[in-house]
């Protein structure tokens, strides 16, 4: 049998891919998924690194105020790429999403003002994704962005089986009053803005306080010049003079997550 012989830049090519780093050879896909909480039909956004095999470790992602828009499945497709699944949790329903903020104010008014129901509708979420093929449901975090951030510490005070809780410029609830030590079982962390003016510092002490009269492990980051929804580049288009993006912050929050996910899996 005649051999064809491979052209020297084909062989190079092939030389190249052989040692390539496994997230520059990653095949990113993604799919909506719908589930349901009392009664309410959501749509979920998950994404995987389809290249890798066998079970990883799953992180739940929740949406700022705005719903289930670009941005955060923008977040879940980084995570994936760094060899997570991400799911991108839907918390109002049908994927809903807006740019008006008296209507995101008023869709998340209707989630924060029964307790029961937003923690039912982050466990939902956090229930779907620990179901997927793809996730060791032993190893599952949760982080999210403002109103986001602010559920995710809900998971965290309903004992929710997370290995660890982010969140980035957050509303920073406070534990609540007598919760047992030994119920947060995720570790903590958070990242805030100094110039945040919707959160303002009687609320941070209060949240690390309540944090230490839990017994929690937790991690607190302060910006400099940074304030609310600094990690999303479309803050300032917002039209709310609250908002800004801190492109050091941002990036320094990412580099500061993927440490705090490596160490809570290594676990």
């Amino acid at each position: 049998m005649k051999h064809r012989a491979i052209p020297a830049l084909w062989a190079a090519l092939l030389g190249l891919a052989l040692f390539l780093p496994a997230s520059a050879r990653c095949e990113i896909k993604s799919k909506t998924i719908e589930y349901t909480q009392d009664g309410t039909t959501m749509k979920g956004y998950l994404a995987w690194d389809d290249s890798i095999k066998g079970k990883r470790p799953g992180i739940l992602v929740v949406h700022e105020f705005w719903g289930l828009n670009e941005y955060v499945k923008h977040r879940a497709d980084m995570l994936a790429r760094l060899g997570y699944v991400a799911f991108a949790a839907d918390m109002y329903g049908n994927a809903q999403m807006t740019t008006h903020a008296n209507e995101a104010a008023a869709w998340m008014k209707q989630v924060t003002d029964h307790i029961e129901t937003w923690k039912a509708r982050a466990l939902a979420g956090l229930k779907t994704l620990s179901a997927q093929p793809q996730v060791d449901p032993d190893r599952l975090a949760a982080i999210g962005y403002c109103f986001g951030g602010a559920t995710v510490m809900q998971l965290a005070y309903a004992g929710a089986p997370l290995r660890g809780v982010a969140s980035f410029h957050g509303s920073l609830p406070p534990a609540p009053a007598g919760l047992a030590p030994g119920t947060i079982k995720a570790k903590i962390l958070a990242a805030t803005g100094a110039d945040d003016k919707l959160v303002p510092i009687d609320r941070v002490v209060a949240f690390q306080k309540g944090l230490e009269d839990a017994g929690a492990t937790w991690e607190f980051v302060t910006y400099s010049g940074a304030r609310h929804a600094f990690t999303n580049p479309d803050a300032d288009k917002m039209g709310m003079p609250e908002l800004g993006y801190n492109e050091r912050a941002d990036k320094h929050s990412w580099l500061l997550l993927q440490d705090f996910l490596k160490e809570i899996f290594a676990q």
